[in-house]
């Protein structure tokens, strides 16, 4: 494939891939009862868990784009169903911050480790360049579409 061939098979791709990624996670918040904004809280809370920072309820509801109200019930869905917990900072007792639970990474691995490794099987088919153009691609295009979101909703992109 040349020009724009290249290119429209990426979109169509991207919109594929999209489409199977919310089904899945559709089938995974059915399958232990969550709704599907309950997922995104829990993959946020999950992720920034990861990266070493976590996320106070205020955080997450601008991440979800919820009010503080429904911010506050999907946090205490997910209390309930011991996916996430909160904490007080230690240096700052006023501030909460919210942390994934041992059933998030019991569900989560149970329904999601046989597709991880079947990604890691299909990874280890790429050269290591291969696969820091993807990462550089895939990277790009998550600020992308954060950006276009901010800028059709109006709100502020974060830095």
């Amino acid at each position: 494939m040349e020009g724009n061939g290249v290119r429209d098979e990426l979109v169509r791709l991207l919109q594929d891939y999209a489409v199977e990624a919310e089904r899945l996670g559709q089938v995974f918040a059915e399958r232990n009862g969550m709704h599907p904004t309950d997922l995104h809280a829990l993959l946020a809370v999950m992720q920034a868990d990861a990266d070493g920072t976590p996320l106070t309820p205020g955080r997450l509801g601008d991440h979800l784009g919820l009010s503080s109200g429904a911010t506050t019930a999907v946090i205490d869905r997910l209390e309930r169903a011991s996916h996430v917990h909160r904490s007080r900072d230690g240096r700052d007792r006023r501030r909460v911050t919210l942390h994934h639970g041992q059933a998030a990474a019991a569900v989560g691995g149970a329904f999601f480790g046989p597709l991880g490794t079947r990604m890691d099987a299909m990874l280890a088919g790429y050269t290591p360049d291969e696969l820091a153009a993807v990462s550089r691609f895939l990277g790009e295009m998550n600020v992308l579409m954060t950006e276009h979101r901010a800028a059709v909703t109006g709100d502020a992109a974060p830095s």
